[in-house]
């Protein structure tokens, strides 16, 4: 029995006899480490009782944490975080709340310590041609892209493509992609639903703020907000985009990194869209043709703040 469970059910408190093994007193302008737990555990639409039958933890242990009459260790907050399944920048925030120092590094994507996963990036980029695919951060900013998606943009206006692109903005921003897409109404629910899942799963400001924003964006005269089309797609949600070969229709896919403990890999996600149809494959093929063989030019990730 750890001695968070014995403090538990004593009295729930931290006794003077304990204090050599507590960590560093926590930064008084981050909220308490049992508040952000108990935000994360609602967030999951956990009960107590759920959590601490995950985390092996006794109930009444895990009440006193969250209401701060009890301070748990280090290797409680990484089970709790775990069982919660926190992103890793947050559990440096958990960690950081309890007086823990932070345990995730976060590096730049051109950092030497990231060359392997940054060579397999570049490597799925280029081998995805003559399809397009891009990587993206956890707010959706574009990192980097093959060849082919600078195709998909030719003619936008410039203020839209400056950096820090926002692919999301760019997709349904009026002067950005909205009007070259056929089926704007279904993919822009899509796009909006898919971003409302990120933000109730994850409690991010600036998530919740582009989702406000994108949906403040009106639909084009004549476009029927429609989240299915009729007949409904036979598999998957297509994205149909007018371009200079005609219409093309994609599905995509999202990629992680599957075992990530660096916070700047486990906040990456890469977008690969292959065609729909045979017509969208050689229509793409077709444009690929003048470019040539090369390699895609990954933008360095820089650090975000919380």
């Amino acid at each position: 029995m750890t001695w968070e469970v014995i403090a538990a059910l004593t009295r729930c408190a931290i006794v003077d006899a304990m204090s050599s093994t507590l960590p560093l007193a926590r930064n008084v302008a981050t909220p308490p480490v049992g508040t952000l737990l108990r935000d994360w555990r609602q967030r999951r639409r956990l009960s107590q009782l759920d959590l601490a039958g995950d985390a092996n933890v006794s109930t009444r242990h895990l009440s006193c944490v969250e209401t701060g009459r009890a301070l748990p260790s280090r290797e409680m907050v990484l089970r709790l975080a775990d069982r919660l399944g926190v992103p890793l920048r947050e559990r440096n925030r958990l960690l950081a709340a309890a007086g823990y120092a932070p345990m995730f590094s976060e590096h730049r994507l051109d950092d030497p310590a990231l060359a392997v996963a940054r060579q397999a990036l570049e490597g799925v980029l280029k081998g995805h041609e003559p399809y397009p695919a891009l990587l993206v951060d956890r707010h959706w900013n574009r990192v980097a892209a093959n060849r082919m998606v600078p195709l998909m943009l030719e003619g936008l206006p410039a203020a839209l493509l400056q950096p820090p692109l926002n692919v999301l903005r760019l997709s349904l921003h009026p002067q950005g992609l909205a009007p070259r897409i056929v089926n704007l109404a279904q993919w822009r629910h899509h796009l909006l639903e898919r971003l409302k899942q990120q933000v109730d799963a994850s409690g991010d400001a600036t998530l919740a703020a582009l989702a406000e924003e994108l949906r403040g964006y009106p639909l084009p005269d004549g476009v029927e907000d429609r989240p299915m089309p009729s007949p409904a797609p036979a598999v998957a949600m297509p994205l149909q985009f007018r371009s200079s070969a005609g219409v093309l229709s994609l599905i995509s896919t999202i990629t992680v990194f599957g075992t990530p403990v660096d916070i700047t890999l486990s906040e990456l996600a890469l977008e690969t869209f292959f065609p729909a149809d045979e017509a969208t494959a050689q229509a793409l093929r077709h444009l690929a043709a003048p470019l040539g063989p090369g390699e895609p030019q990954p933008q360095a990730v820089r650090p975000t703040s919380v």
